[in-house]
């Protein structure tokens, strides 16, 4: 029986990252060197954050460029993977009961092609995009990200794209200062301490975690997609920080390989 394929759990950041070459690119890169080639990727992305649960079904997703004020050039850049149908249509089986929309309009949002043209830069794996219920709390997207494991065995790539630590409003816009805000420093140190112990409870629970888990999450569409990958562990499983760094002071770029 082939080896599971592993999850990951990216810190995504600035959407600059596209363009950039980087220490954060650069580790992006050398896992998509040392993943086993998948047949397929299912990125569940902080960008596609809605009431309701959709996976991407077309043969051919467009790429989005959902953001404003960047560069010109950040918004010619066209991430052409292929859709996987299929695997959308498996995604619907293994959730079923749940209700979930087959998805011909969305895409690949900028959580999911800004990372994975540094991973798999020649875009030749097809992409299949989840979408996050902003309805349903934390526990639930745990659960759904459980039922995806069969995913793993399948040659499938799942993949969360995210921040585990996203303040926006203490991030250093154009500011020269760039040392971490001490409570961004301590909720990711107490993430990393119960990641590798494998108590995913107060990570679920996260809200459970004190006044540094409010200014790290203050809003849960960056902190969700961890869950589902963190969902996929099983026992065994090693768990690395493949990609580490705080952008901007309030930007955790940690990435987490399970697997």
């Amino acid at each position: 029986m082939a080896k599971p394929m592993p999850a990951v759990f990216f810190g995504h950041g600035n959407p600059m990252n596209a363009l950039q070459d980087n220490d954060y690119t650069r580790g992006w890169a050398a896992i998509g060197r040392e993943v086993p080639r998948p047949k397929s990727i299912l990125s569940i992305s902080a960008h596609w954050y809605i009431p309701g649960t959709s996976v991407t079904a077309m043969p051919a997703p467009r790429t989005i460029h959902d953001f404003g004020g960047f560069p010109p050039e950040l918004y010619k850049i066209v991430y052409p993977a292929s859709g996987d149908p299929a695997l959308a249509d498996r995604v619907q089986a293994l959730l079923a009961p749940m209700s979930v929309n087959a998805d011909r309009a969305w895409g690949l949002d900028h959580g999911t092609w800004t990372v994975l043209r540094h991973v798999f830069p020649r875009a030749d794996i097809p992409v299949v995009q989840l979408s996050i219920d902003e309805r349903k709390p934390s526990e639930y997207h745990f659960e759904v990200g459980k039922r995806l494991a069969p995913l793993r065995d399948e040659g499938v790539l799942v993949v969360g794209s995210g921040n585990l630590v996203h303040n926006l409003h203490a991030y250093a816009w154009g500011r020269q200062t760039t040392e971490p805000f001490e409570w961004a420093v301590r909720f990711e140190d107490k993430a990393r301490e119960l990641l590798l112990a494998g108590d995913d409870g107060p990570l679920i629970a996260y809200g459970t975690l004190g006044s540094d888990a409010d200014l790290s999450i203050p809003t849960p569409d960056h902190y969700l997609p961890l869950l589902y990958v963190i969902a996929l562990r099983r026992e065994g499983d090693p768990v690395r920080f493949p990609v580490e760094g705080v952008d901007g002071g309030s930007v955790s770029m940690l990435s987490v390989r399970i697997g």
